[in-house]
């Protein structure tokens, strides 16, 4: 553990399995709704990362974007398909870093699900827009960092530790494993 942890009197790393690794990463990725999207375009090379916003993040942890057939991100999952997802909920919590596994379709019933006036930005042609894909990510591990009772509580928190020179951190981190 680092100097800081050791100064610590609160428990501040729990890794979570399961059904509660899943909870975490739905929360997580829910608050920051886009993420910064990295797919490898082949060994040795560094990661190409851009943007995207976060359609859904359903109850098994999958994670949903739309993008075009003629992107990018989309020649570079027919590639190589191991992504990993940067997420950050606000200034101070909710970070989230999560491997998984990408697939492509065209699946007409989430394309609807997922459509919002806002994309016609980039599908012109509307909701039947021929260019339009799905990417399903399928979590695997990751890990994230956050506070344990909210943003108000740990400011204060941190706020009275400067006061008093104590170490009074509300953060909490730790492995992901769903």
């Amino acid at each position: 553990m680092s100097s800081i942890n050791q100064q610590q009197e609160e428990k501040n790393q729990e890794d979570l399995q399961n059904q509660e690794a899943v909870k975490k990463i739905k929360d997580l990725a829910k608050n920051a709704s886009t993420c910064f999207f990295c797919t490898s375009t082949g060994l040795n090379k560094p990661f190409q990362t851009r943007p995207m916003s976060v359609q859904d993040v359903d109850d098994e942890g999958i994670i949903w974007f739309l993008s075009a057939d003629d992107s990018s991100v989309n020649e570079q999952i027919k590639t190589d398909n191991k992504v990993q997802l940067l997420f950050q909920g606000s200034a101070h919590s909710d970070f989230l870093a999560v491997n998984g596994i990408a697939d492509i379709s065209r699946d007409k019933q989430k394309i609807k699900e997922f459509w919002g006036p806002l994309l016609k930005t980039w599908f012109t042609e509307g909701v039947d827009d021929p260019r339009i894909t799905v990417i399903k990510v399928e979590t695997g591990d990751g890990y994230y960092w956050d506070n344990k009772h909210g943003n108000a509580i740990a400011f204060a928190k941190m706020a009275l530790g400067a006061m008093i020179g104590k170490t009074m951190d509300d953060s909490i981190e730790g492995k992901l494993k769903p």
